[in-house]
């Protein structure tokens, strides 16, 4: 290949890479906006508390559903068409809640999202493997992160507001438009064709790849999703909008600083710091909890540290264990199914042993994780890796 055709081919890559940014900000500032909205406007139509946990709950599982299809959907259909399709579909359910004011129909509007929802999530993040370079995908992981991640820390309490302003139906309207306007990006995505510097899927030895990192990232998930749902309970408003800021921000910026680190010293040695950041956090929110709100704010942003360095780590470990398709559906089922294990879990906890409790739970939980962040930073130290040579020598580069 000449110099000119390798630099043709990145210029198309980066261009690629740029429209799947596009289409994943605005996907998410759609799927963001309604997050704390569906559930008050079930409330609204008559649904009670229950049938509002039930319109995330829904969700949620067709999401996790979908996203086990994933791997044979990415070998059989365009991953442009995938994302498209996904991000339409997340859109398109938005308008159709104000249709509707009893739970069985609420119920289907957010099965249709999921569906969307798990469609997006796994193709996106699998983009990354495969529009980017090896050596290039922690920081690569991290942009993508950004993507992510910044419709969270800025769109949660705007869709509530706008809701309070605007209405419901007017909101639900722009939850629409928003992703049906990014995904017109999706057009920009190159023709996308499997890396060759990453495993196919396979058996047993690819499944105990991916293990060890799902392992190390499930547990802090857990707790974040118990986190996000019961901060503001547990240490008031005010703190916990403070909270539940620093939480956010943490989450999106120290996944950008785990990916340019990963890039450089290996994403492996950053799996225990994080998950002891993280375990370190819960036990300083279980302390704030029973009167010192600030204290729960350090805490809540030490647990966002953790929880952004795993993912990007254990994102790009995945990666180099498995083909795009099965790695990014492991890494999003333990985002999705942790995060609403997480919110129910929790629930239950406090229900019989009170807040502190709570969270004093989910520092153990995720201090169980140790053994497999340990396992895999004594296998690097080892020289031991899953990844093909190829994507060795990228790292290296």
């Amino acid at each position: 290949m000449s110099v000119s055709t390798r630099r043709g081919a990145r210029s198309g890559h980066g261009r690629s890479f740029t429209a799947l940014l596009v289409v994943t900000s605005g996907a998410f500032v759609g799927y963001v906006l309604l997050l704390p909205v569906v559930p008050l406007w079930a409330v609204r139509s008559g649904a009670g508390e229950t049938g509002a946990g039930l319109t995330n709950g829904v969700f949620m599982l067709v999401t996790v559903l979908t996203q086990l299809m994933m791997p044979w959907l990415l070998r059989t259909r365009s991953p442009r068409w995938l994302l498209a399709v996904g991000t339409l579909l997340l859109g398109a359910g938005a308008p159709l809640f104000g249709l509707f004011t009893t739970l069985p129909g609420l119920l289907t509007v957010s099965g249709v999202r999921g569906v969307g929802f798990g469609l997006l999530t796994v193709t996106g993040s699998a983009l990354v493997a495969e529009l980017v370079p090896a050596h290039r995908r922690g920081r690569a992981s991290g942009l993508y992160g950004l993507a992510v991640g910044l419709p969270h820390a800025v769109m949660l309490p705007v869709g509530v507001r706008l809701a309070e302003l605007l209405g419901f139906v007017p909101l639900f309207w722009i939850s629409a438009v928003v992703p049906a306007l990014a995904a017109t990006a999706a057009t920009g995505l190159g023709r996308v064709t499997p890396s060759r510097d990453r495993p196919a899927e396979g058996g047993t030895p690819l499944r105990r790849g991916l293990l060890m990192p799902w392992l190390a990232m499930t547990p802090v998930s857990v707790a974040a999703g118990g986190l996000v749902a019961f901060l503001p309970l547990a240490v008031g408003s005010g703190e916990g909008s403070a909270g539940l800021l620093a939480f956010g921000a943490a989450t999106v910026g120290f996944r950008w600083v785990a990916g340019h680190l990963g890039d450089r010293i290996g994403s492996s040695r950053l799996l225990l710091p994080a998950v002891s950041v993280a375990a370190v956090g819960l036990v300083s929110l279980a302390l704030g909890s029973t009167g010192n709100g600030w204290l729960a704010v350090l805490g809540a942003f030490g647990v966002g540290a953790g929880f952004g360095g795993l993912q990007n780590a254990a994102l790009v470990l995945m990666f180099e264990r498995a083909s795009a398709g099965a790695a990014s559906t492991a890494w999003n089922i333990a985002y999705d199914a942790g995060n609403g294990i997480g919110s129910a879990g929790l629930g239950a906890v406090v229900a019989v042993g009170g807040y502190p409790t709570g969270f004093l739970v989910c520092a153990v939980l995720v201090a169980a994780g140790f053994p497999a962040a340990l396992h895999v930073a004594r296998r690097a130290r080892q020289g031991v890796t899953h990844a093909s040579p190829a994507s060795r020598c990228g790292r290296n580069r």
